[in-house]
């Protein structure tokens, strides 16, 4: 159940209420595609640094290690000894991004596996079983995340074809959770809104899938390639056509810019691969926007990463000692760079979720993205 507190403006402060505990909004999970952060973090790590939901992606786990293996072991809770929230993406952004290894039909989509080339399908149904044998909490409906640049006749064609399929998770989803054996027979289910960057066409998406009735909504095929002028207009004119008492979810964004602008435009749910991969390569994020620590001038800086920041790196290490690590290449260097990513993002959705509490969300907004713009180094 989604529980609307506060709104100012457009923006929501929102509770949604789950089998595996309460997720405050606006919320960012924070990206395990393989039932695991990249970058050697570890779950005990993911409760230090305030993290709410992980989230985790359905083709990968498919492939390995299966998602009846998963099942055996207890579901990707047990499996990952995680006992708050997870979101698992359905496979149907691998259908944009494996372009390459894969033939889209009505009944589904023919992959060849990226790690060993094995023949894969995926439809509707397929997904909503690989999502139950995983028993997450949110199951994502399979859907195509077209090219932003795909014609109007294809993606008229094609997000009439994600419907189809919506209608079809729905019915499969509803049948799985009144199992006996399912895991989570509380799965719940959000669908994808699709349209690219034609306008007309998310309005009209959107009232269709509003229909349904679903858990929640989100809006994908952004941040693929559009600007972000393009990306902030779109939300503008298809997030007031999804419901305000249901999670509206922003697939695969973005920046901490972005979080804020979408925030501004009725989105409570994000996530992004930027934190960890951007950490990974030492890129820091800072209240003063990134940093490179791989640059010469930090290699005496005895500071930590942001002054007065409380995540594991911050609290001990130095900006030079975390530069050490990157160049010597030690999996350390990565580590405390990931986790003050994930701790700075996490951080941020707090100050959001308490500056609409507090009626000043448009002030915060402005002073925030004034800062990201205004280095200190």
């Amino acid at each position: 159940m989604y529980e609307l507190i506060k709104r100012d403006g457009l923006a929501k402060r929102g509770r949604l209420h789950t089998v595996h505990g309460v997720v405050e909004t606006p919320v960012f999970m924070n990206v395990g595609t393989a039932a695991a952060i990249k970058g050697a973090v570890s779950t005990v790590d993911l409760k230090e640094i305030k993290t709410q939901v992980e989230l985790s992606n359905t083709y990968h786990l498919h492939v390995r290690p299966g998602d009846e293996t998963v099942k055996k072991l207890g579901g990707i809770h047990k499996f990952m000894v995680w006992d708050r929230p997870v979101l698992t993406d359905s496979g149907g952004f691998q259908v944009f991004s494996l372009a390459g290894l894969r033939k889209i039909k009505e009944e589904g989509v023919y992959f060849n596996s990226h790690i060993d080339g094995r023949k894969i399908f995926m439809g509707p149904e397929e997904s909503m079983r690989i999502q139950s044998n995983l028993a997450s909490t949110i199951a994502m409906a399979f859907d195509e995340c077209p090219s932003s640049v795909a014609t109007r006749e294809y993606m008229e064609r094609s997000v009439q074809r994600t419907t189809r399929w919506l209608a079809r998770c729905k019915a499969e989803m509803a049948r799985l959770n009144s199992l006996e054996d399912t895991i989570n027979p509380h799965q719940l289910l959000f669908g994808i809104n699709q349209g690219g960057i034609y306008e007309d066409i998310r309005k009209e998406h959107a009232q269709q899938i509003v229909e349904m009735d679903l858990d929640g909504y989100a809006v994908g095929g952004l941040a693929v390639g559009e600007s972000h002028e393009e990306m902030y207009r779109i939300l503008e004119e298809t997030v007031p056509y999804l419901p305000v008492d249901k999670p509206t979810y922003l697939m695969g964004v973005g920046t901490p810019a972005n979080i804020l602008e979408a925030v501004d435009r009725g989105v409570d749910f994000f996530d992004c691969v930027y934190p960890s991969r951007n950490g990974r390569h030492g890129h820091v994020y800072t209240n003063h926007g990134k940093l490179n620590l791989f640059n010469a001038k930090y290699e005496l800086d005895s500071r930590p990463i942001e002054e007065g920041c409380q995540c594991p790196a911050c609290r001990t290490y130095s900006r030079a000692y975390i530069r050490h690590l990157l160049k010597a290449k030690e999996m350390l260097g990565m580590r405390l760079c990931v986790l003050h990513n994930l701790y700075y993002y996490n951080t941020l959705m707090e100050e959001i979720r308490a500056a609409i509490e507090a009626g000043d969300y448009k002030e915060f907004k402005r002073q925030k993205l004034s800062d990201l713009a205004n280095p200190l180094d």
